[in-house]
Formats: C-alpha cells, structure tokens, sequence
C-alpha cells in the first residue's frame, strides 16, 4: 500500500472541506483533500444548497408567468412547463460548479483524492481510490465529512417514491399529491418548488408550529402566506408508519386518518456523518447524537485531529462550515481567527424570502434581556412597490440599554441579500442608532433595514 505525505489532509469535499483545503494551501501548508465522489462540493453543491435554489428559481418564474405578469403589462399565451428542460438547468449549474470547486484546489494546488476516507492511525488517512487503497501521513488532519438526511423508524425508504431531499430534486413528474414530512427549511423549499408546479402539497409537523427555529412573529407570517400560496400544514402530527404500495403512498400518523399520495418526502432533519470514519480506532467518541466534539481550536480529543461543519453540531449551514474550515487552519498556523456563532445568518428560499440573524424575540425574553424592536412592512418601500412584492417585514431587535443590535428578522423580497447589512452590524458591536445614521440608497429594498432601525427609537419616516 503507497503511503504519501503531506503537511495537511482534509477528510470531506463540501463547503467546510474544501475550503479549509485552499486555506490551508495558501497558507503554505503542503495539503490534501478527500472526497468519496467523483466531484468535489460536497451535498451542498451536488445535492443540497445549490440546486435546490436553481429549482427554487425556475419554478418561481414558471408561477409568475401564470399568475402576477398581467399585473406589470405583459400577457403571454398559454403557460407550458417543460420540466426534463428545468432539471437540466439545474444538472448544468451543479457540473458548472462543482468543476469549478475542482479547478480552485488544482489552482491551489491542493492534490484531490477521489475516495472513501478513515483514519487508521493518528496522522494517517485511509483512502480506498479506484486505484486501490493510499495512505495519507498528516501532521494535521481535519475531518469535513458533513451530515446526511435522518430517517425515521417505520419508513419504508425507497429512494424513489419515499425519497429524501435529494428524491425531491429530480422527480420525473409533477406529483398529484406530494407529503412533506417536517415543516423546516428544507421540506418547505421543495414543497414550495413543487407546489408551484401544481402539486398538491401536505407538510407534516409533529411539533405545534413549523419553522419552528424562526422569531415566532416571522413564523407565523411565513404559514399565512405560505397558506396562501397553496401549501396545506398540519401541525402535532406523529407520523407512525410510510409505505409504498406500487405508484401509491400511504402516510399513517398518530390519532388521525391516513393520508394517500403519489410521493413523500422525508425532511426530519440531518446527522453527522460521523461513522465509517474510523474514529474509534483512534479514541475518538462521540456523543450520543454522533456529534464529534472539538474544543475552541476545533482540535478534538486526539493531538492533530480536527473536525468542523456538521460534524461537530450546532447550525448546519454551508457558511458556518466554510468560516469553521477557515478558522481552524488558520489557528493551526497560529493565526488569532474566529468564528462569531452570534452572526451567523440563516435563510429559508421560500418567497418570499425569509432570513434571520442573531436573538429571535422568544430567546430575549427567555433571556430576561430588555429591549426595544423596530418594524418597517415592505408595503412602505417605494422599491417593493415597483417590484409588485410588499409582502414581509423587516424586525430590528436593539438592546433596551446600550441600543446594540441583538437580532435581525426579516420576511420578503430579497430577504437573504439584505440579511448582509444585520450581520456585518452586528460583527461590528453596531447599534440600532449606527444603522440608523448610515445613508442608505433610495429607492432599494435597504431602506427597510434603515426605518426599521429608525423605528427602534421612535422617529420612524415613512411608517406609523
């Protein structure tokens, strides 16, 4: 067996992976990065993040053109879906990128292994290739290797008609009748693509409302409008058994009667992919969820040996992996990075849009922690106007006392590029008055952060 070194080796291709990868090379470090498939971007670029938004968007404007385009002055004829042409949009934007994931290790050069990877000694990965097996000798290892879907017990999981996220990219027909079983980011973003497309679609929830890691007020706002749109939640719903009988589904839940569709779609959440990496051979152990614990430099219990992303728990969210990866290999080259797990955006690409930073109401008053909210409805934006999209809001939770921003939550158009302005404000200790202060170009959807932080202090312009 060949036995290869480098200074560096990073077990896993995603977003935290391969991103730690070039850090790490452009910080001089001779450096490896190992991925069990043919193209490097991990889930969130072959079967996650990326093409989800690309079906998101085909699908939005797909409705438009059957809906809302009459209101603007355009009428078009007859409306035909060619979903064989939108899946293969969203085929060629994944080749596209991950290619180019590929060319920026080659760039950097990082050397790429294609292959199942586990430690097999402290310094030393394992990589099963098609080549046959190599050993990768590292003085520093880091394990990227992300999370996969959760299935539930009593859920006859086929792939296919009892599917998962990465079922849902690519049915080959518009499902008649679609169930989503978990009301969070993930089934509502395929519920929503498909239900644009003229399923009817079903979203389950065992818990008593669905987004439930949202500011209750967005959440509920989100449902009105999702609501609105179609889509049909039923909340306390303890689904008991899924099964397939041929082209039939039957969803059987706790106390009610049972549900019948062409498909399902399972969206319980995700877990670390934390087996099969060899970690007991080294005496690592996780916790009970699979999680591998890390200290301040990601270092876990074993000298040398990293873990990052959603290995390692908390949000699962491709940015947080991607500052994690950097993070660690900078403190490995004894640089004094961080990571702020306060600033840490999250967003749902409904539409509208919904994205959050920071303390949701419900955690303030949890808290104890005194503040003072400030609210601007789109409807008060010249831009949403012009747009045709005034639903949402934008909410500016500031510290009662020192008037710091603690949280920002927003529902409408664009709502995850103006999240970008809350979270620098909040890297930076800003306040609500500091927003407030910034001159902000008119007429753009910006000015909603603007009033909204004007509205912490009572001298609002353009809203009651």
């Amino acid at each position: 067996m060949s036995i290869v070194e480098h200074d560096c080796v990073v077990v896993g291709g995603g977003p935290g992976g391969y991103v730690a990868a070039i850090r790490a090379a452009q910080l001089g470090m001779n450096t490896a990065c190992v991925d069990e498939n043919d193209a490097f971007g991990g889930t969130c670029l072959r079967v996650g993040c990326i093409p989800s938004k690309a079906l998101l968007e085909s699908s939005h404007l797909y409705h438009e053109s059957t809906t809302s385009l009459k209101t603007h002055g355009v009428n078009v004829g007859e409306v035909g879906l060619d979903l064989s042409a939108m899946l293969a949009r969203k085929d060629k934007i994944v080749s596209q990128l991950t290619g180019g994931v590929s060319m920026l290790l080659k760039r950097n050069k990082v050397t790429a292994y294609n292959g199942r990877g586990k430690l097999s000694s402290v310094d030393t990965i394992e990589v099963g290739t098609k080549d046959g097996p190599v050993n990768i000798r590292a003085k520093h290892i880091i394990l990227a290797t992300g999370s996969r879907p959760w299935m539930m017990p009593g859920v006859e999981f086929d792939g296919d008609r009892i599917g998962d996220s990465t079922s849902a990219l690519s049915y080959p027909e518009v499902p008649e009748t679609l169930v989503v079983i978990g009301g969070g980011y993930i089934g509502l973003e395929l519920g929503s693509v498909w239900s644009r497309l003229g399923s009817k679609v079903i979203v389950l929830e065992a818990m008593d409302r669905v987004l439930a890691g949202l500011d209750g007020e967005i959440g509920q706002i989100a449902v009105r409008t999702f609501t609105k749109q179609g889509l049909e939640f039923r909340t306390k719903m303890f689904v008991e058994s899924v099964t397939r009988n041929g082209d039939k589904c039957t969803v059987k839940c706790k106390d009610a009667e049972p549900i019948e569709c062409d498909r399902v779609l399972m969206s319980t959440g995700r877990v670390p992919c934390s087996d099969e990496l060899g970690l007991e051979s080294v005496g690592i152990e996780t916790d009970k969820r699979g999680f591998v614990p890390v200290d301040e430099n990601f270092q876990t219990a074993v000298r040398g040996v990293y873990a990052i992303g959603d290995l390692t728990g908390g949000a699962m969210l491709a940015h947080k992996a991607s500052e994690e990866g950097i993070v660690c290999v900078e403190r490995i080259a004894g640089m004094k990075s961080h990571v702020n797990y306060d600033a840490i955006p999250a967003i749902v690409y409904t539409h509208p849009e919904i994205a959050s930073v920071g303390k949701t109401e419900e955690q303030l008053k949890e808290a104890g922690v005194e503040y003072i909210k400030g609210i601007c409805p789109y409807g008060a934006s010249g831009r949403a106007l012009a747009l045709g999209d005034t639903a949402g809001r934008v909410k500016l939770l500031a510290d009662a006392k020192t008037d710091r921003v603690l949280g920002v939550h927003i529902i409408g158009s664009r709502a995850g590029d103006l999240i970008a302005e809350a979270v620098a404000a909040m890297e930076f200790g800003a306040s609500s008055e500091d927003i407030a202060r910034c001159c902000h170009a008119h007429p753009t959807l910006s000015e909603l952060m603007h009033e909204a932080a004007m509205a912490v202090s009572k001298r609002a312009i353009h809203t009651a």
